[in-house]
């Protein structure tokens, strides 16, 4: 089964939903999710969105505190482009029916670590919901945009696809495995692009969706294209430590609003025995000193504490992490959160320019799926939102400037399943993905060391046979083409995190302790 558009959209959350509604005004766009619409990380994003909208406060500032966050690997000139387009990308969600917290008639401002002011609007505790549901809305409503749900991207067609065989590079559209109908569909357009997220279920502990297998990273790796930056795996400081529910997000708002990290033997206040900004400092700095006072004194957990501030404050501003946790009998008003780092966000990706433009010729790639220059060594807190509106946009306007430069739409063969059979042996999926998600967090984790990394890349390379193996032998299902995918990019972290000679921003090797004078990307090329 075939079907053409003008622009393929793979992922529906901020970025791709972001691109499509940009692109919509003038091409047929087709936007599919490898599940629901909303089930991507934008509507678990619990934080906000940074923008400098307070006295006080300035491009400038922010930038710096960008830079500084990412340990100056990051690209200042996209940076400042970011940052200046973050005040209009506010306005445009207002626009869409965002509901953005207020405090006398002006949009109530946050602060989280790392940011030297209070510049995070949000929406309660749950700002990507809000926006991910003003976008789908938006979305919906639009005759030109098609929303397509539970289509897993298999593989990018390129001219290696083609009845006439081509070695252009150029990206014509997608293969897609049809939940519904269990069939594998060629969706072909002018111009594609990848909003697929990251990959932090390549990690044992994540709070990413279940379908961040890194899919986009390793089709576009695949296709040709490089990427850069893949040891930079950002570990969020707080997930909640729960029997009962896993992969729960606190926000770092909690941190930003007051709440403190003790340790549940003393009651000991510890971050500022690590840095000077406590709890407000980098995710990275914070991962670290949980995983140091972990490690230190056996424990399974650290506190976060926010009851000392007025249960009325917290109650508002947390409402639905505080509804969640009193579900299992922890009231933040009056005791502390047990927390643990865990995966968070993919700093590396696939490497795209200013306008979203990949190394393939009509593929383009925004949010968590690329490496832009925006975060650097490591993201500051809310920088996410913010790239995937700016450079969703950015791609749709390329795209829209640049349309009869294009690549022409060749003739494209169909799937062909005439040589594998169904699989009989289920249980070797199951298998290897666990395999893959423990030796990643215990060898490529919060502290690395060459040993380990080498120990994960002989893991990797055996593992990769096998996957090559069954799945040339195999029709494809979910759960082979994201374990494909899964050790793929498992691969391209070892390699990266083997080639960093240095400490920096979230790549710490006991190794290499120093940080090196100059930053320098790690650039991946097929």
């Amino acid at each position: 089964m075939s079907r053409s558009f003008d622009v393929l959209v793979i992922g529906s959350g901020a970025a791709g939903l972001t691109a499509a509604l940009n692109l919509a005004g003038q091409r047929q766009v087709a936007v599919i999710a490898k599940g629901a619409l909303g089930e991507g990380a934008t509507g678990w994003a619990q934080g906000g969105i940074a923008a400098v909208l307070e006295e006080g406060d300035s491009f400038d500032a922010h930038v710096e505190d960008t830079m500084t966050a990412g340990a100056g690997l990051n690209d200042r000139a996209v940076v400042e482009h970011v940052v200046n387009a973050a005040p209009a990308a506010i306005t445009r969600l207002k626009e869409l029916g965002v509901p953005f917290a207020e405090e006398g008639g002006a949009l109530h401002l946050t602060r989280e670590g790392g940011h030297s002011h209070r510049r995070i609007v949000h929406v309660a505790d749950a700002t990507g919901w809000a926006v991910q549901q003003a976008l789908e809305r938006a979305a919906a409503a639009h005759p030109n945009v098609i929303l397509v749900p539970d289509m897993v991207a298999i593989d990018l067609i390129t001219g290696r696809h083609a009845e006439r065989f081509s070695a252009d590079g150029a990206v014509h559209g997608l293969y897609a495995y049809n939940r519904s109908m269990k069939q594998v569909e060629t969706l072909t357009a002018r111009a594609t692009v990848l909003a697929t997220g990251g990959a932090g279920r390549t990690y044992l502990y994540s709070t990413a969706p279940r379908g961040a297998t890194g899919d986009g990273i390793a089709m576009a790796w695949r296709a040709g294209c490089r990427v850069s930056n893949m040891e930079m795996m950002q570990f969020h400081p707080t997930c909640l430590y729960s029997l009962q529910l896993k992969n729960f997000l606190i926000t770092e708002a909690v941190r930003g609003e007051g709440g403190q990290l003790k340790l549940p033997t003393t009651g000991e206040r510890f971050m500022p025995r690590f840095d000077e900004r406590a709890e407000l400092a980098p995710r990275d700095i914070v991962a670290r000193a949980i995983d140091h006072e972990i490690k230190r004194l056996g424990l399974d957990y650290v506190h976060l504490d926010i009851s000392h501030r007025d249960p009325g404050f917290v109650r508002s501003h947390f409402p639905n992490i505080h509804e969640k946790l009193l579900g299992l009998g922890i009231d933040i008003t009056r005791e502390p959160i047990p927390v643990v780092p865990a995966q968070h966000y993919t700093c590396g990706g696939v490497v795209v320019d200013l306008a979203g433009r990949t190394d393939a010729p009509g593929l383009y790639a925004a949010g968590e799926v690329t490496e832009s220059g925006l975060h650097g060594a490591n993201r500051l807190a809310s920088n996410s939102l913010l790239e995937c509106l700016v450079f969703g946009e950015a791609t749709a306007r390329n795209i829209l400037a640049r349309w009869n430069e294009l690549p022409q739409l060749p003739s494209i063969r169909e799937w062909d399943e005439s040589r594998v059979t169904n699989s009989d042996e289920e249980v070797v999926i199951a298998q290897t993905w666990g395999e893959i998600r423990r030796f990643m967090w215990n060898y490529v984790g919060i502290v690395r060391t060459t040993k380990r990394l080498e120990r994960a890349k002989r893991r990797v390379d055996m593992l990769r046979q096998e996957v090559s193996d069954y799945y040339s032998h195999f029709r494809v299902t979910p759960d082979l083409i994201e374990l494909r995918n899964l050790v793929e990019v498992a691969d391209l972290i070892i390699r990266s995190a083997l080639s960093r000679t240095e400490s920096r921003g979230l790549h710490y090797t006991l190794d290499y302790p120093v940080q090196l004078a100059e930053a320098c990307d790690t650039v991946l090329t097929p």
